[in-house]
């Protein structure tokens, strides 16, 4: 590594959507920049890597859609009702999906900068792609889409992560692997660079502005079991091995304001003998999204949450705990025939822990850890509880329920009883942390006493305040984008004022 004595504009901490839309912002507004990467160039990319690409955004129709996939085939064009997700749906999901807790400053931000952030990104080499195969149900003879997402990354994360590096690249970024930061060079006028460990050894790089977003803490047991709570060390990690709060830290140390929910994480349904952390060759694919159309049965054979809540982009990110809260840190998802041929993608790799039968009672006996009594009693209350009457519609919440069983299913409830029959094992799968420090309108880090730490910006998964309890699928890659965006230009603003500081 020869870059101990270069200055730079700006250094940015990590690799993601969030730290590379920050350094290509800093550069496009005139900044020097330079990247620092953890993780070996094989794994760079953060969490980003991991994901399906979704990115929800508003929309008032077809053109909106069009403006950032331009290329779509007519024919399915012509047979696709996007519909619309506007301002005030956004807003509406940020609010009830947190309970009322997200800051609305930050909300705001995330909500309107929306569209023109991804339209950004497709400026900057982004290609995207309509979701139809993740978010619309073909009905009547034509595609509809639901849950508010439209269109997702082309290549997914992989894909995200090589366009927005190869686009920082040409414009002059350098990237450094292989380096993790330790901690920040602060004194009485702000921060000026990053004390770093490349191979196991240590040296100092100073720049003008710094951009911490590297993650949260998910992959870190310590920390997970310290902030979210009895038994999370045993939670998978879906993502990066590299996130363990180190970004966090080195901000707290420098007296960075905590904030946010620091008990809270996105967390799904995940492959119970998935690894420990995310693979590569498998991506998103141990996730299991079906639930919907299915029941979870936990050890003692009972459900135990409403699968059909509501859409699954509002409730996945949050079941992934109350599978954490089973005896054993498991459950099974189960379906018939009838609504298997409507399972997601993931449900059909060839890594999974899935058992069928032609018989309900030959389907519990291999289902390891459920008490076989509980599975069929709840199974048979559960098929007497659904309201047959109500057609069964995928693309609404179509109030088909089971009523008079706890929990009550609110929509999509299929009666189990036409074999043969699928389970799906699961555990807990974390995401991402909520908590994190306290940023600005700029992306600027505020201190304990609610000022600006002079030359500190934070996006990403770092950023605190936006998501608590839950989150609407698709918003954290867009919020990643977002704040990047913002801290970047924040960077690179006050790294010219500290420039023409210095030349005075």
């Amino acid at each position: 590594m020869s870059t101990d004595e270069l200055e730079y504009d700006v250094i940015v901490v990590g690799a993601g959507n969030a730290a590379a839309c920050a350094a290509i912002s800093a550069r496009n507004n005139g900044a020097s920049v330079l990247i620092l990467e953890a993780a070996p160039e094989a794994e760079r990319g953060g969490n980003s890597t991991y994901t399906a690409g979704a990115m929800r955004y508003t929309f008032d129709g077809v053109d909106d859609v069009l403006s950032l996939v331009p290329d779509v085939d007519a024919d399915t064009l012509a047979l696709t009702d996007f519909g619309s997700y506007t301002v005030d749906q956004f807003f509406d999901d940020m609010f009830r999906v947190t309970q009322y807790r997200t800051d609305p400053v930050l909300c705001e931000l995330l909500v309107r900068n929306s569209l023109p952030t991804l339209q950004w990104m497709r400026k900057q080499g982004v290609r995207f792609q309509t979701s139809h195969g993740r978010q619309a149900y073909k009905v009547n003879g034509r595609f509809q889409f639901w849950g508010g997402l439209s269109v997702e990354v082309w290549g997914g994360g992989p894909g995200l992560v090589d366009m927005l590096l190869s686009s920082a690249e040409r414009k002059g970024v350098q990237i450094l692997y292989e380096t993790a930061a330790v901690s920040l060079i602060k004194d009485n006028d702000g921060v000026h660079g990053v004390h770093v460990s490349h191979r196991g050894r240590e040296r100092d790089l100073y720049c003008r502005a710094v951009v911490l977003a590297c993650g949260g803490f998910e992959s870190n047991a310590e920390m997970r079991a310290r902030y979210l709570g009895p038994n999370w060390d045993l939670a998978k990690v879906r993502g990066t091995r590299f996130n363990t709060g180190g970004g966090i830290k080195m901000a707290l140390d420098v007296g960075a304001m905590a904030c946010g929910h620091w008990s809270g994480a996105h967390a799904v349904g995940w492959d119970q003998n998935a690894p420990t952390f995310g693979d590569l060759a498998v991506g998103d694919a141990f996730q299991k999204h079906s639930y919907p159309f299915g029941i979870m049965i936990n050890a003692r054979g009972e459900r135990f949450v409403d699968e059909g809540a509501d859409f699954r982009n509002y409730t996945y990110a949050k079941y992934g705990s109350a599978i954490l809260a089973q005896p054993g840190q498991f459950a099974w998802q189960v379906f018939d025939s009838k609504v298997i041929p409507m399972l997601r993608d993931e449900y059909r790799i060839r890594q999974i822990t899935k058992v069928s039968s032609d018989t309900l009672e030959g389907l519990v006996d291999q289902m390891e850890g459920v008490d076989r009594d509980g599975f069929l009693r709840t199974i048979a209350e559960f098929n007497a509880a659904v309201k047959k009457d109500v057609p069964f519609n995928p693309n609404i919440k179509d109030g088909r329920a089971a009523e008079g069983v706890a929990p009550r299913k609110s929509n999509w409830a299929n009666t189990i009883d036409a074999g043969p029959f699928e389970a799906y094992a699961v555990t807990c799968g974390v995401t991402f942390t909520f908590g994190g420090v306290k940023i600005g309108p700029d992306g600027q880090v505020h201190d304990t006493a609610d000022q600006p730490i002079p030359g500190l910006f934070a996006a990403g998964e770092m950023v605190g305040g936006l998501f608590f309890h839950n989150y609407p699928g698709g918003t954290g890659l867009t919020s990643g984008a977002v704040f990047g965006k913002i801290a970047g230009e924040g960077a690179a603003a006050a790294a010219a004022v500290n420039k023409s500081r210095s030349a005075a």
